[in-house]
Parts: structure tokens; sequence; C-alpha cells
């Protein structure tokens, strides 16, 4: 089931994407945005919402679904709590480091 919820997801977010992007934007230019001469299009009446705006509005109520979906089946496993819960501790930190051989001295000169 988590399967089927993660793919139906998957294809959400890409949906999003693609609906986003075809979107035009709400004021032309910047100036719009700082209360310049499209400031009664940015905070005026809207008009009727377009299939775009629609189709973005319920694939984020559906990935919004999905999401606290996958998070409480994610919640709900009985797996450890910590990623490092189960790991043995490693052979090589536990036992002393060898020393290495010195090599002899050189013989002294007369």
């Amino acid at each position: 089931m988590v399967i089927v919820i993660t793919i139906i997801h998957v294809i959400v977010c890409f949906f999003i994407i693609i609906v986003v992007l075809l979107q035009s934007g709400k004021s032309g230019d910047v100036a719009a945005a700082f209360g310049g001469m499209g400031s009664q299009t940015a905070f005026g009446p809207r008009g009727a919402a377009s299939a775009l705006s629609k189709a973005t509005t319920w694939s984020a109520i559906i990935f919004m679904v999905t999401s606290i979906t996958l998070s409480i089946a994610a919640s709900r496993r009985g797996g450890p709590g910590s990623v490092l819960q189960g790991l043995k501790p490693s052979q090589t930190k536990s036992q002393p480091a060898t020393p290495v051989p010195q090599p002899p001295p050189p013989p002294a000169q007369k």
C-alpha cells in the first residue's frame, strides 16, 4: 500500500511542476509587486479561476494528503529508532594498534 501511495505522490509532484510552469504570472513586471501601476491587478478582484489554477489546487490537495499519509505510515513502522542502533562496534577500533618494528640502529663508526 505504501508503494502505491509513493507512486501516486511522485506522479503528483511531477504534475504540480508541469502545471505551475505552464501558468502565466499574475503581475507582469517587478513594479507591480511594489505597488506600482499594476497594484489593482495584483490586489483587485480576480476573474474566474482557469483550468490550470484548479488543477494546481487539486494536485496540491492530493500532494498534502499523500505526504501526510506517507509520514503516518513511516511513523507506525516498527523499525529501530536510530539508523545506527543495530550497528555493531567496529573490530578495528577495539583492538590496540600493534607497534611498527623499528629498524636496528646503524653501527657506530670509530
